[in-house]
């Protein structure tokens, strides 16, 4: 078996681990699990991590077991919030489980007959079946009101260092994920929980739970290791974009977007991120990261990342119809190649500049571009700023610069229902035509 540590540890993966994780991991074909929370009906970027970890749990030889909170979702964790969670209502819950069994489905192949073929559960399937109390009498007298109070994301909430307490509800959720843990351990004998550094005391309570609920020595083995949280170089949070979340569903993220997001990242997150986001091996990478040194500005780091992790999550088809996409915004495009795109293509591109519509009876009134740009479609604030930048010879129209007597016409419109107006160099925007 691969050294699934080693692995890890060198990709900058690992945070903290129990004494004895790694030699139970390099002793036996070992059983270990992560758990999602159902807050959406899919995943973003930041659910990547976990599911690359099992992705490679599963490459080592060990086998990985896949757990959807429906659950816990019910509850919400403390841990790394500063205020409890607004609680979701049973259809919708069962809706976000569905939506993240679909999506781990994609990387987990969770019908193959492998020894260590991947597992899928819920833990609404064994929690569902406990009364408040059975589960105070059988699980709440293990573990003591002093060892739960002592872990940080209980003593943060209840110190007012981070919102304003903590419900009774929100206590209890270590205790209902450490018993996932014990269930899993008693029932499909997994012996180590994963997760992100924030679940280091949720993960330690299910070890501690294993420990106090198992009367023989030799059914007492349970581990935990973490990872770190990923953020970006200069401290901010990872997995957003200025249009919110990076989602793994195309239809939530396009999948331009989401090459795009991985395109863009900076030269000191390029180099982190492509050792915990693809599966290259450490030499390739290490040969990638010496040629980017040579020649930042071939972005080299960045185009392998995108590339890669496209792939992972979409196809090599998206990956590539996303390279394309890429090189035109990047070309020396005129009005006719922007009349020869097709609509998808046009508006994957460019779909978030759309400003307010207005109406094709709009089109060929004398001096009506400074209006446009400024009353009906807020690209400028006002039309004293919209008149300067024409008159600087800043604005274009579908890649055509124009002045401040230059009259919108039917002939501006592309495909049928767009007129694309640049200022500069760099900002787009699309006014879309109707009637």
């Amino acid at each position: 078996m691969k050294n699934f540590v080693e692995e890890l540890r060198w990709r900058g993966m690992v945070h903290d681990m129990m004494p004895g994780t790694e030699e139970q991991l390099n002793k036996e074909m070992t059983t270990a699990y992560i758990g999602f929370d159902p807050t959406s009906d899919s995943l973003h970027i930041g659910s990547l991590v976990p599911i690359i970890i099992l992705v490679h749990l599963q490459k080592c030889g060990h086998k990985p077991i896949a757990l959807v909170g429906g659950a816990t979702g019910m509850i919400g964790d403390p841990s790394g919030k500063s205020d409890e969670r607004n609680l979701l209502d049973e259809a919708a819950l069962n809706k976000n489980v569905e939506g993240i069994k679909g999506v781990l489905s994609r990387f987990l192949d969770f019908n193959s007959t492998e020894a260590n073929a991947p597992v899928l559960v819920n833990n609404y399937d064994w929690m569902k079946e406990f009364s408040f109390i059975g589960f105070a009498r059988d699980v709440g007298k293990r573990i003591t009101v002093n060892y739960m109070m002592a872990k940080d994301s209980v003593k943060k909430r209840l110190s007012g260092e981070a919102g304003n307490g903590m419900s009774f509800t929100e206590f209890t959720y270590q205790l209902i994920q450490g018993y996932d843990f014990y269930h899993l351990h008693k029932t499909l004998g997994a012996k180590l929980q994963l997760g992100g550094s924030d679940q280091w005391g949720n993960i330690t309570t299910g070890t501690e739970l294993i420990r106090r609920m198992n009367n023989e020595e030799s059914q007492k083995e349970a581990f935990a290791m973490t990872c770190p949280l990923i953020t970006k170089a200069d401290g901010s949070k990872f997995g957003k974009s200025e249009g919110g979340n990076v989602w793994l569903d195309a239809d939530k993220t396009s999948v331009y977007k989401f090459y795009q997001f991985w395109l863009n990242t900076s030269d000191a997150d390029a180099e982190k991120y492509i050792k915990i986001f693809t599966f290259l091996p450490k030499e390739e990478i290490e040969a990638l990261i010496a040629q980017h040194a040579e020649a930042p500005h071939l972005r080299v780091l960045q185009k392998k990342l995108a590339a890669e992790v496209t792939t992972f999550v979409h196809s090599k088809e998206d990956m590539e119809d996303s390279v394309k996409k890429s090189e035109f915004v990047f070309s020396n495009y005129n009005k006719e190649d922007l009349a020869g795109l097709s609509d998808e293509f046009f508006t994957d591109i460019f779909g978030e500049f759309f400003t307010p519509a207005i109406k094709k009876a709009d089109l060929g009134v004398e001096a009506n571009i400074v209006n446009i740009l400024a009353d009906s479609t807020n690209i400028f604030t006002s039309r004293g700023e919209a008149r300067k930048a024409l008159i600087a010879n800043a604005v274009a129209i579908n890649k055509e610069k124009v002045t401040e007597t230059y009259t919108l016409s039917e002939s501006d419109v592309i495909l049928g229902k767009y007129i694309l107006v640049s200022h500069g160099k760099k900002k787009n925007f699309v006014i879309p035509v109707e009637g």
